[in-house]
């Protein structure tokens, strides 16, 4: 009697990954996820790899985990794989207390975010 499967969200030659409570701010993973959001994930890769950005290796995990659901769960092929969307979103924060003079306070706002990536495959060029 169940409910219905739920429709596909992307395409059939399209994979996704999603990282939940990354601790940092969206902001900041935007700036990496900009920089490969167009690219093969091949150059993607690369181009985390070698990033000075702190964040950039959390980025990183989660654009293989894209390529692997591609690979196992889609059946796509990794060499014709680039990036689709790369998007950073607010999640939870955390909010702390810093003393400051004559008994008042700073607050201090540590913010959480989660990162999608979808991929997709390109078609053959005849």
């Amino acid at each position: 009697m169940g409910k219905k499967a739920a429709p596909r969200r992307f395409a059939e030659n399209e994979a996704m990954a999603y990282g939940k409570m990354i601790r940092t701010s969206p902001q900041k993973i935007n700036l990496v996820a900009q920089t490969i959001r167009g690219r093969s994930c091949e150059e993607a890769l690369s181009l985390l790899s070698f990033s000075h950005r702190r964040i950039a290796v959390t980025v990183r995990k989660v654009l293989q985990s894209a390529i692997a659901n591609a690979e196992n769960n889609q059946q796509l092929d990794v060499d014709r794989l680039y990036v689709v969307e790369a998007t950073a979103g607010k999640q939870m924060v955390m909010k702390r207390w810093h003393p400051r003079a004559r008994g008042r306070v700073g607050r201090v706002v540590k913010p959480f975010s989660n990162l999608t990536i979808v991929v997709r495959e390109r078609e053959e060029s005849v």
